[in-house]
């Protein structure tokens, strides 16, 4: 085995293996799935030829097929022989996805997608409070109790409220045991959960507002009020994101 020589100050080189490599397929498809989004390329579409995007992109043409396979899986691409490769329509595409997401949420019509967003982590966690008020032990209570008093301490840091507020809608969730449920909840918030957008402007009262929400929702489920915690939850949530939101109006998408 050759010994690496010496770089910098007498340390000796990294192997290969653990050098950083720049994933260009990953990279390539990260600017398709943006020009896609955008328009760029129409759904209906052929996409341009394989060669074409190698030259535009100053990649290879293996990069551009992995590139494309990677846009196939996430339903933005549809790959027929003999018919060529066509942008497929926007609801085929694969939301969930992180890349997909964040790139729609960034367009001027991306407070739609969040309201969306916003409406399906209301219905699961609104049935996940419910579930969880009929389930709710002692330890579970003394938990969202605690959970909730520090919030009331904590509202003139937005940072630290979150890290807490985040904890108390997990309990909840992991108190229904609707393991499911809690997983898309979480791969959802995961995905918008540090943009702006979705985030708002933090602000003192605004957590003072949002803990009065949670305090609810803990007494009803201390209360082992399926109904109401329900209840508490979709209007905490729904209150909480037409403040952040902060665009005139009333959004359909939220009306229930």
């Amino acid at each position: 085995m050759t010994t690496p020589e010496p770089t910098g100050a007498g340390a000796p080189a990294p192997p290969d293996w653990a050098r950083p490599r720049v994933n260009l397929a990953s990279t390539l498809t990260a600017e398709l799935v943006g020009r896609i989004v955008r328009g760029e390329y129409p759904p209906g579409t052929a996409m341009p030829a394989e060669q074409v995007l190698s030259e535009h992109f100053s990649v290879s043409r293996t990069v551009v097929r992995e590139a494309v396979k990677m846009l196939q899986e996430k339903g933005m691409l549809q790959v027929r022989q003999g018919s060529g490769t066509t942008v497929t329509r926007p609801e085929l595409w694969h939301m969930l996805d992180e890349l997909v997401l964040s790139a729609t949420i960034a367009e001027p019509d991306g407070l739609d997608v969040l309201d969306d967003l916003v409406v399906t982590r209301r219905l699961l966690e609104s049935d996940m409070a419910d579930v969880a008020a009929r389930r709710a032990d002692a330890g579970v209570l003394q938990d969202l109790e605690l959970l909730v008093d520090t919030m009331d301490a904590l509202v003139d840091d937005p940072v630290a409220y979150a890290d807490q507020d985040r904890a108390f809608h997990d309990r909840i969730m992991r108190a229904s045991g609707n393991r499911i449920a809690r997983a898309v909840v979480r791969a959802l918030e995961s995905q918008v959960g540090n943009t702006a957008r979705y985030l708002g402007r933090p602000r003192r009262d605004l957590c003072v507002a949002s803990n009065r929400g949670h305090r609810t929702i803990y007494e009803r489920i201390a209360a082992h009020d399926p109904e109401g915690a329900a209840a508490a939850m979709f209007t905490h949530i729904t209150e909480a994101w037409v403040v952040r939101r902060g665009a005139p109006g009333n959004p359909a998408r939220l009306r229930r």
